[in-house]
């Protein structure tokens, strides 16, 4: 399958059916990182301004290895879970949140808010793969970590939960960053291609009334 070779590709051996299975439900519940994400932003820009196909996923994935909810947050995510799994989750919860000014909404790599809160749909699907044969010590111990946040507005992001799925299948650090990018370039082509022959006009933008320009 598609997900054994890939397995095959970066770690030098094929996955147990346990293990594929944990891989393809990160793949599917990553493949698009939705409309509001900025890589999918720029994915619809460069579709609907005209820019050759072929250029529209190199542009987007540029933006989704950023480290803002991007491929640039993954190897510190992995190396944060590492570092921490054989520690006692709410103490290093507590630790972060006293010492916090949470700066670009994340308290960890891969952890803290997203819109000013709970990141609910990424909490949701982390239940769901800690639930898979495959789940180890990244997902039991990220999932302990984000309960103790989620007492403070925060929790899992979907670059905690990638980080998570990549230590427990034993990729190392720097491969995270890409394979991260990797699963979401399906979701950023569909949405690049669907306004590629479409005016402006047909970008979703908010509503007049919704604008607020501060003083």
């Amino acid at each position: 399958s598609f997900v054994q070779v890939l397995y095959l590709l970066y770690r030098g051996e094929l996955p147990s059916k346990d293990q594929e299975k944990l891989l393809e439900s990160l793949m599917i519940a990553l493949i698009n990182p939705g409309p509001r994400h900025g890589a999918t932003r720029a994915a619809m820009n460069a579709g609907v301004g005209k820019t050759l196909p072929v250029h529209i996923l190199p542009i987007a994935t540029s933006v989704l290895g950023g480290d803002y909810l991007g491929g640039g947050e993954i190897e510190p995510a992995i190396r944060f879970l590492r570092k921490h799994t054989n520690k006692d989750p709410a103490l290093i919860a507590a630790q972060l949140l006293e010492a916090d000014s949470l700066k670009d909404e994340s308290i960890a790599p891969g952890f803290g808010r997203r819109y000013g809160g709970i990141d609910i749909m990424t909490c949701s699907l982390a239940d769901k793969l800690c639930q898979l044969r495959a789940a180890s010590d990244g997902l039991h111990w990220g999932a302990a970590f984000s309960a103790e946040l989620n007492k403070h507005g925060m929790g899992w992001l979907p670059t905690g939960l990638a980080a998570a799925v990549f230590t427990d299948l034993g990729f190392q650090p720097k491969y995270g960053g890409p394979l991260f990018q990797l699963i979401g370039a399906p979701g950023l082509i569909a949405h690049g291609m669907e306004l590629a022959n479409k005016p402006f006009t047909a970008m979703p933008f908010v509503p007049d009334e919704n604008y607020v320009i501060e003083d």
